[in-house]
C-alpha cells in the first residue's frame, strides 16, 4: 500500500475510478457519513465549511458507510440526491466503502493509522468521524462523531494559513 493519500485508488460517487490527487496542496477533510444517522445533520455544518473555506483550499470529503447501524442502505445515486436534496451537499462524495473490518478501505486504514483514536485504538467508533489533513498530505487529527463541523473551523483556518 502506498504511504501517499493520495494514491490510494477510490471511486467517486458516479462511480468513476479516482485518487485525491486533484486536492493535493489543499487541507482536506475526511468524513465517514451515513443518511440515517443520529448525526446525519452535521451534513449542513461540513457544507457550510466547505462554502466558507473552499476558495482559501479546503475540501471536505464524504465516504458513505453502512457499517454503523446500517444507517447507509441506499444506493450511490439515492445518497448523492439524498445529501443534494436535504443538506445542498456540494463538496464531493464517494463510493460507499467500510471503514473497518477485513474490509477496510486502504485509504481509512490509513487515517486510523496516521490518527488513532482514544487510548490509541485504531477502530472507528461510528459514522461522522472526521480526519483533518494539511497541505502536505500529513493526518493532523481525529474527531469523534460528536464533534460538530463548527467546532473545527478555527483548526481548519489555522491549517489554510500554512502554505
Amino acid at each position: 500500500m502506498s504511504n501517499s493519500i493520495y494514491a490510494i485508488p477510490l471511486e467517486n460517487i458516479q462511480g468513476q475510478q479516482t485518487d485525491l490527487s486533484e486536492f493535493q496542496g489543499r487541507v482536506m477533510l475526511l468524513v465517514n457519513t451515513a443518511s440515517a444517522c443520529g448525526f446525519t445533520p452535521q451534513y449542513a455544518g461540513l457544507e457550510s465549511l466547505y462554502q466558507e473555506f473552499k476558495d482559501q483550499g479546503l475540501v471536505v470529503l464524504g465516504f458513505p458507510c453502512n457499517q454503523f447501524g446500517a444507517q447507509e442502505k441506499g444506493n450511490e445515486q439515492e445518497i448523492q440526491s439524498f445529501c443534494e436534496l436535504n443538506f445542498g451537499v456540494s463538496f464531493p462524495l464517494f463510493a460507499k466503502l467500510e471503514v473497518n473490518g477485513p474490509n477496510t478501505h486502504p485509504l481509512f486504514k490509513l487515517l486510523k493509522q496516521q490518527a488513532p483514536g482514544v487510548l490509541g485504538s485504531k477502530g472507528i467508533k461510528w459514522n461522522f468521524t472526521k480526519f483533518l489533513v494539511d497541505r502536505h498530505g500529513k493526518v493532523i487529527k481525529r474527531y469523534a462523531p460528536t464533534t460538530k463541523p463548527e467546532a473545527l473551523r478555527e483548526q481548519i483556518h489555522q491549517l489554510l494559513q500554512d502554505k
